[in-house]
């Protein structure tokens, strides 16, 4: 397997998306390596900066892959927003109007779930199980659903923004780990690299994972919270929203 960088759930925050690449590219710089880029949805919702999210994910040239994200269908009308919260739907709705066309075009071109096959990688943003219900995956119990519906060694989530590596044995018991773990032959993974731009798990730095065929490691990184605060206030996005950055919840 290559050398991956994961990010998923970047909600529109352009601070935490950058100090993000600007992480892996210096990790790049130090091991001399180049990793690919892979992406799990939710490039927008909740933050102030959904366009340059897009331009920055889409201009990136070792971007491998970026499948949809619930926020990301709900703001091309294709997946219904009655079950977000009151806040989520205005924010879904600015979005909406402040994307271009240009990066709406560029939401419509990823796919809800990716198989790189050659590489055991199953990429989707909720759950492999029913994908575009959005289920969460949170627990033993979602998993043991999850890990019989993907193809592969390895399936990638998004959505809950909380990090996690779940390994099932051969045998079919289940470990978890909320920072990492060294890959085995013949055990399978499902692994949330955790939220770049709205961390839920009480700590407000951003999270993203480094993964190659030996190791899993969740990685996170400070950013200017603040400044991602000052632009939501200035937009006009729902105080709770605001707060929360950094709370990390």
């Amino acid at each position: 397997m290559e050398e991956y960088a994961v990010i998923s759930d970047i909600h529109g925050n352009l601070e935490a998306l950058d100090a993000v690449l600007a992480d892996i590219s210096a990790k790049d710089s130090e091991a001399g390596i180049k990793r690919k880029l892979l992406c799990l949805g939710d490039v927008v919702g909740y933050g102030p900066n959904p366009n340059e999210c897009i331009a920055a994910v889409k201009n990136k040239k070792h971007v491998l892959e970026c499948v949809a994200g619930n926020h990301d269908w709900a703001v091309l009308g294709l997946t219904g927003i009655t079950y977000f919260s009151e806040y989520a739907r205005q924010v879904i709705r600015w979005t909406g109007e402040v994307l271009s066309d240009a990066n709406r075009a560029v939401l419509e071109t990823f796919p809800l779930v990716k198989l790189m096959e050659k590489e055991g990688l199953f990429l989707v943003h909720g759950s492999p199980y029913e994908p575009q219900k959005w289920h969460y995956l949170l627990y033993f119990s979602d998993a043991e659903i999850n890990f019989e519906n993907f193809k592969g060694w390895i399936c990638l989530i998004g959505h809950s923004h909380l990090p996690f590596v779940m390994e099932r044995s051969p045998s079919g018991g289940l470990t978890a780990s909320k920072t990492g773990t060294e890959l085995t032959t013949g055990c399978r993974y499902i692994i949330n690299p955790g939220s770049v731009g709205q961390p839920r798990d009480g700590d407000p730095r951003a999270s993203y994972l480094l993964l190659n065929g030996s190791r899993a490691e969740i990685v996170r990184v400070q950013y200017d919270f603040s400044e991602t605060q000052r632009k939501m206030r200035a937009a006009g996005l729902p105080p709770p929203f605001v707060e929360r950055l950094q709370r990390g919840l």
